[in-house]
Formats: C-alpha cells, structure tokens, sequence
C-alpha cells in the first residue's frame, strides 16, 4: 500500500517567535525545529513522498530541511516538496486547511499513485508508530482516522477537534473550536484518510463553501452520517505548542529525564539537519543544574531548570533560571535571566537583568542587544 504525507506548517501566531518563520521552523529542544517530529514520523514509516502546506514566512523551513537528506526525502521528483499555495493569491486571506488542498490539488491528482494520505501538523509534537496507526485506520474499514489524546482536554484549552467514545472507542459526540470536558479526547491534528476520497471531499466541501478541515469535512461528514471516523487513541507524551506558555513549559520539560526520553526516542530517533559544532565548554568556576546544553556552548556562569541552544555563551558571574536561550544568544558577565525566552542571536549587556513569569515569559526577538 502506498501512502503519501502532508504537513500543515501552521501559521498561527507565537508573537516574536513567528514575525519571520511558521510554526514547523521553530526552535525546539536544544537542536531541533518542530516539523522534525513529522518528518521523522514520516520518514520511519516508510513515506518517502512528502508535501509541506505553507502560507508564507517559510524561507527559514526552507533553508533548515534543505534538500530533506537528513530524513531520507530527497528533493526530487515522488519525494519532498514544498507547497505554496498562497504565493499567488489574490484574496492573501485563509479560511482553512481544505482550501490549502484545493490549491495544491495538482499535488494530490497528478502525482504518484498513493492509495492512502497522513496529514501531520507542526504545533503538535510527538513521538509515534504510523506504521500501527496506519494499520488500525486500514482495519476499520472508515472513512477516516482521527488520531487522539486522552488527559489534554479539562474544559479550559481551546481545541480544534474534541471527540468523545462510548466503551467501544466509537465516536459518540464531536466538538471544534471549543474548551471540552475532560470526558473528551483532543485532535492531535493528525488525520488518516485515502487519497481518493480526500480529493473528492475536498472538491465537494469547496463547491459549497466549506473550507474547514475538522468541522466541515470531520464533525459535519460525521453529523451528517456520510463521513465514518475511525479514532486511534495515542498513548505517548503529546506536546502542543499552540501558544507562548505551552511552548515554554513543554521545551523546559525536556529537563526531565523521562519526558525527553519519550519525546525523542519513543518509538524511534527524531532526526535533524546536522551541524557540527564542537563540544561545549564548562569553565572551572561554572554551575549546572538541571539543564540541557547543546553543542558549541561556552559556559561560565550559572544556569539552572533551562535549555540551550547551539552556541550559547553564558560568561563568568551570569544566572540563567528557567529560561530558553536559542542559538548563538551571549550573556554578559553578571546578568541575571529568569523565566525568559531569547530567540537567535540575542546579546544581553553586562549586568542586565531580565525576569518574566512562568506564565508570561520575556521574549527577545532574534538579533536584538538588551
């Protein structure tokens, strides 16, 4: 069987984090980018040719997964290709991801003879089988596969897809765009249907005006008894990344042995674009706790509960506490950094001092001097 990828790159909004890059490009866990999870997903299941859905701001996607090698998806012709549906559009407005895939019908009709289509998206991150997932979608004999997690829902975080199962696992009730009850399993926004009848929904739904991936073709196919869904409950670590606050506290969770463990060697090895760097260095007088340091940093001060990045230099008298720190950020001899997120190429001054809250995290755009 023959299946074939999609991955929405996801253009919501992280305020600073995504001025110039998607969701899928932003950095995460100390060397990766959030779209590694999908690809890697997609790359370990065997599915070598790969769509990504883009709106704009996808230059930095594009110079981070270059020419896929790192996952197997070489740029060529049946591999990896990027989508730009909107780079010609004459309204620049998006009402959703099944108008995404009107515009890159080509794609879809008249490329390889793929039977069935996984549709991945970049805010959520994990670490999953598609293999047996794909498997259970074919096994239902449905018309589609909406893979959920049990434990996100609690009646105050607003999700896109909530469905609620009887004891048989079988859809009993749907909800979009609403904070459901805990009784409900939420969407990790991955989907499982056959290429076939994803083209001629797609067509349908748009020729009435519906553009809306999990109410229109989703809950309103299933309301409406035309739509079978399938729902596959996921039983591993699920990270959305969906706002500023769950970005903080799911990359500084990754300090837990048993977290990072999950996320990124689960079921297999997530893999990234490979830059060598060599090893950080510690100094004599500097002090770490509880933290993850990627290559090329030079660490002299103190830093505690906080993840960096490639090439983070924290000198001599400087504290980091609870704080993010990308690539190639220096602090200056006795700053003071707590609960704060520093994007690429940050330099904060001598003696700065810098404190967020754990809800609201400072946030230093790429390049800035503070």
């Amino acid at each position: 069987m023959n299946v074939m990828g999609l991955i929405f790159t996801n253009d919501a909004s992280l305020g600073e984090l995504t001025n110039k890059r998607t969701m899928a490009s932003i950095p995460f866990g100390g060397r990766y980018r959030q779209v590694d999870f999908a690809l890697s997903n997609l790359s370990w299941a065997g599915i070598r040719r790969v769509g990504i859905i883009s709106r704009h701001n996808y230059q930095s996607l594009m110079n981070h997964i270059g020419d896929g090698e790192e996952w197997g998806m070489e740029l060529q012709e049946g591999g990896l290709e990027f989508l730009t549906p909107y780079a010609m559009s004459t309204n620049h407005s998006y009402r959703g991801k099944l108008e995404s895939l009107s515009a890159a019908m080509d794609f879809l009709e008249f490329g390889a003879d793929d039977d069935l289509v996984v549709m991945v998206d970049s805010a959520v991150v994990s670490n999953l089988d598609l293999n047996k997932i794909i498997a259970s979608h074919v096994k239902s004999g449905k018309d589609i596969t909406v893979v959920t997690k049990a434990g996100v829902a609690n009646g105050e975080k607003l999700l896109d897809l909530a469905v609620k199962v009887d004891e048989k696992g079988e859809a009993v009730d749907m909800m979009v765009d609403y904070a459901a009850p805990a009784d409900y399993l939420a969407s990790i926004d991955m989907f499982i249907l056959s290429k076939k009848f994803l083209i001629n929904q797609v067509k349908e739904l748009i020729a009435r005006n519906y553009f809306h991936m999990d109410r229109d073709l989703v809950m309103g196919g299933w309301q409406k008894g035309t739509v079978s869904v399938n729902i596959y409950q996921f039983q591993g670590f699920v990270m959305y990344n969906e706002s500023i606050g769950e970005y903080f506290e799911n990359t500084l969770s990754l300090t837990q042995p048993a977290v990072r463990d999950d996320v990124f060697f689960r079921v297999h090895p997530i893999y990234t674009k490979v830059r060598d760097r060599v090893p950080s260095y510690y100094g004599e007088e500097c002090d770490i706790e509880n933290s993850l340091a990627a290559d090329g940093c030079m660490l002299e001060g103190r830093v505690v509960d906080s993840v960096l990045f490639r090439q983070v230099t924290v000198k001599e008298g400087a504290e980091v506490d609870h704080c993010v720190l990308m690539n190639d950020a220096v602090i200056g001899e006795g700053a003071q950094l707590k609960y704060v997120i520093l994007d690429k190429n940050v330099t904060v001054r001598p003696g700065s001092t810098l404190i967020g809250t754990a809800q609201n995290p400072i946030i230093i755009k790429g390049g800035e001097t503070v």
